[in-house]
């Protein structure tokens, strides 16, 4: 079980390790800026769930393997030949970009939901959702404002929507089913709604449509 947990934090943290690496790249940034927002979106939704729930220092602090992978992550894509090959195709780049970022988020709801769950035994659904969903989205927050950006939740497809229902989700069927059901089924429902919202063009009603 802890073998599996961990698998899944350390795909997490790759995954949106690369997407704050590839927004650095994409913003020419030097090696350095693109090491340091790898290592914000990989491990920054999991020190404001940590926060939230209590659990100081942060596990990131107190487990340093979540902060080597994230920076080994960023090395990589910073590599030349690498770099080369993303920067190739703007679409490439884009769907490498997306399924990154969706691959974190879904991993990062779910976990954080489990997380809740060790910390506080006696959470209410309403706590555990909060936690997955800020949990979920926080490192990409920080990687955008810190490149500049508008934060992506606010612009791009259906995101902090579709964490929010993967929570709901998760959180919903754990005594019935089990947390790796639940954690499982939760995060499928984020990809899924994450996939579909990008093949159909789906977004939330804007304030000036």
């Amino acid at each position: 079980m802890e073998i599996f947990i961990l698998i899944l934090e350390l795909i997490g943290t790759m995954a949106f390790s690369a997407s704050g690496a590839m927004t650095g790249i994409r913003k020419n940034m030097d090696i350095f800026g693109v090491c340091i927002l790898g290592l914000t979106t990989a491990v920054g939704g999991g020190v404001i769930r940590d926060v939230i729930l209590g659990n100081t220092p942060p596990a990131t602090f107190r487990d340093p393997v979540y902060a080597a992978v994230a920076l080994i992550a960023a090395l990589v894509l910073f590599l030349p030949q690498v770099r080369r090959v993303l920067m190739r195709s703007a679409a490439l780049f884009d769907k490498s970009m997306f399924w990154m970022d969706t691959a974190g988020l879904a991993i990062f709801t779910v976990v954080a939901i489990r997380t809740a769950y060790a910390c506080v035994p006696q959470a209410t659904v309403f706590l555990l959702v909060f936690v997955g969903v800020v949990t979920g989205v926080g490192g990409g927050v920080l990687r955008d404002m810190m490149a500049g950006d508008t934060p992506y939740i606010f612009l791009k497809h259906v995101y902090a929507s579709a964490s929010l229902a993967g929570a709901l989700v998760c959180a919903l069927l754990w005594d019935p089913l089990g947390e790796i059901p639940a954690m499982l089924l939760g995060g499928s429902l984020v990809i899924l709604i994450r996939g579909l919202s990008a093949h159909f063009r789906w977004n939330l009603p804007r304030a000036h449509e």
